[in-house]
Formats: C-alpha cells, sequence, structure tokens
C-alpha cells in the first residue's frame, strides 16, 4: 500500500491557489482513475484507488498547511505504512511554473507543509514531488496564497498532467525512474 498526499489549505477561499497545487495533483489523480476523495479520516480527505495491482490512498490533509503532518502521521499510523510508502506533493516557489522536482529526501527547503511533516514523522527519508510556481519579486506569502491568472494556468496545467504521470510511475516503478522521467522542464 502507498500513501500519495496533496498539500494545500481546506475551504473555497484557498481553491485554485498557488499553495493548494497538490491538492489539484490529487483532484487530476483521482478523476484520472474513477476515484473522489472525499472521505474524512484522521484529518484529511480521502480516497482510495489501485495502481496496476497496487493499492494507493490519496489524501489531502485538512489541517491547513503548516500542520500537514499530523493529517500524514495519522494515515501512515492507520495504514501501518513506513516513509518509503509516502509522496508528499507540493508547491515550490523556487522552481519556474511547468517544472517538476521528484526526489527520495532532503530538507524542506522553506515549505512549511513539508517540515510538518518532517518533524511528525520524525525524518526526512519520504518521497516529494514539487511543482514549480515560480517567485515574484515581492510578497512570497500574497503570492501562494494568489490564484493562478490565465497565462499561469496555461503553464501549470501540463505540470498537474506530468505530475499525475509521475505519481503512477513512482507507484509502478519506484521513484528512481519517477525522477528520471521527470525532473526536467516540461513543454
Amino acid at each position: 500500500m502507498k500513501l500519495i498526499v496533496g498539500l494545500g489549505n481546506p475551504g473555497g477561499q484557498y481553491a485554485q491557489t498557488r499553495h493548494n497545487i497538490g491538492f489539484m495533483v490529487i483532484d487530476a489523480l483521482a478523476r484520472e482513475l474513477g476515484a473522489t476523495v472525499e472521505k474524512n479520516q484522521h484529518k484529511a480527505l480521502v480516497g482510495q484507488v489501485n495502481i496496476g495491482s497496487e493499492k494507493v490512498i490519496l489524501a489531502k490533509p485538512q489541517t491547513y498547511m503548516n500542520l500537514s503532518g499530523q493529517a500524514v502521521v495519522a494515515l501512515m499510523n492507520w495504514y501501518k505504512l513506513l516513509p518509503e510508502d509516502l509522496l508528499v506533493i507540493s508547491d515550490d516557489m523556487d522552481l519556474p511554473p511547468g517544472r517538476l522536482r521528484i526526489r527520495m529526501n532532503g530538507g524542506a527547503g522553506g515549505q512549511k507543509g513539508l517540515k510538518s511533516i518532517m518533524d511528525l514523522t520524525g525524518t526526512q527519508d519520504f518521497s516529494r514531488m514539487r511543482v514549480g510556481i515560480g517567485r515574484p519579486e515581492h510578497g512570497a506569502v500574497d503570492h501562494v496564497l494568489g490564484k493562478f491568472d490565465d497565462q499561469e494556468l496555461q503553464q501549470i496545467q501540463p505540470a498537474i498532467e506530468a505530475a499525475v504521470k509521475a505519481a503512477k510511475i513512482w507507484v509502478l516503478e519506484g521513484p528512481v525512474e519517477a525522477m528520471n522521467q521527470y525532473n526536467r522542464v516540461l513543454g
């Protein structure tokens, strides 16, 4: 069993914001696999799918970004998962829109949702997929909590589609193959 978690903030006011790119990828993955992510479980909305022969839990923490670790740890404990069974999808201001970066471990890079997960799991050794949202000249908080404009949506939609494919490769073939195929500029 695997757990794929998309990070974001709950509530309509945060829908389609840059910080919620993880939620957007989970929703796209669920749509592609004919699933819903609606069951309230352990401070997250969850859905269950099969990718190949692997059972996969899709999750969107409802704890707000900075407390994402609460939901992730609760789900990992409930399903008795190890860190290598976890893929976390988040936004990254240090990557340009349309770029993915998959890693098997490492630091939080300033992403507070990842930091919360690291703090509460006690490890950095889990896969993460960062989706580039670009960095503004000023106002990082306003940027991440702002909605994508039309031009950005044209850049980000192929990244969401690639993230869905990369997540499936991560499940079916492992993180190294996902990194080899998707750690590149799209388009």
